[in-house]
């Protein structure tokens, strides 16, 4: 009998374009190149090119998820032991989906609300990949020549001290933060969701929403680091959708289709129109 192999087709892809404006000083950090005399601890992520600090999609992606399994309550089922401290997420393993049929497993991935956008381990003989591509977002022209031009404490930085206070003396031990000055812009965030067809088109295209909901999150909580301290508060401006169909649905995967006419200015108004967006994704694909 001839091996039978899984089957995985590609219907389309829905991109989300948007920038990322810091409303307070932002800061995610990266490792000093050097150790020097007098220099900062706590530096930020920078080009290597340019210099300038940028948003890696792995640290948007990261938080994105993350508030989306404490909203949905995912359990924290799997540790990894990668030094100190032991992390944990919610990850599908080789061992929960032992003995089951392909079918059962599927049925397990598709009613998961993050295993279903975020994909699962490839240990996991089912065909699930990510849904979901975030690509890192560099700094705006604009706020990288503003910041050229400002006097600030670094190459586009600002330098926040700290303090830790003693509780019983009351005595100060002051650290320095590298951030990201309030009002920096990061343009041209790109999201890329991809329709598998699994379980179905109308399925997966209402998970799309749950994306939405998971920057309504972000918007309410932080990117980066000390985000409880004042830091990483972030709005999503600017968005725009736009699709491209593969197959017989698409004659030309070249050609870019707009969802919605403009440009939203904020996630706020965006948000709004989330079932009529859906809906006008709806109709390009005929479902």
């Amino acid at each position: 009998m001839a091996q039978q192999f899984p089957i995985l087709k590609l219907y389309g892809r829905i991109f989300l374009t948007m920038n990322i404006r810091a409303l307070t000083g932002l800061r995610i950090g990266g490792s000093p190149s050097a150790l020097q005399i007098g220099g900062l601890d706590n530096v930020v992520i920078r080009d290597p090119l340019t210099q300038r600090p940028y948003i890696p999609g792995s640290s948007l992606r990261g938080k994105l998820r993350s508030l989306w399994e404490k909203s949905t309550g995912a359990p924290q089922n799997f540790t990894v032991r990668r030094g100190n401290p032991t992390v944990r997420l919610h990850s599908l393993t080789a061992d929960e989906v032992k003995g089951k049929t392909e079918a059962e497993v599927h049925q397990i991935v598709h009613s998961d609300p993050v295993y279903r956008v975020f994909g699962v381990t490839g240990d996991v003989a089912v065909p699930n990949p990510t849904r979901l591509v975030i690509h890192d977002v560099m700094m705006s022209k604009e706020s990288a020549s503003a910041l050229e031009t400002a006097r600030t404490d670094q190459p586009y930085t600002e330098i926040k001290w700290e303090a830790t206070i003693d509780r019983i003396t009351s005595a100060a031990v002051p650290r320095q933060m590298e951030r990201v000055p309030a009002g920096t812009v990061f343009a041209g965030a790109r999201l890329v969701y991809s329709l598998y067809g699994v379980p179905d088109l109308r399925s997966e295209i209402a998970w799309f929403g749950d994306l939405i909901t998971m920057l309504q999150l972000a918007e309410d909580d932080y990117l980066g680091s000390s985000g409880s301290r004042g830091s990483g508060l972030v709005a999503f401006e600017n968005l725009s959708l736009a699709m491209r169909l593969t197959g017989d649905l698409g004659e030309r995967y070249s050609q870019l289709i707009p969802v919605h006419d403009g440009v939203y200015p904020s996630l706020d108004i965006f948000s709004q129109d989330k079932d009529p967006l859906l809906n006008n994704i709806h109709q390009v694909f005929g479902v």
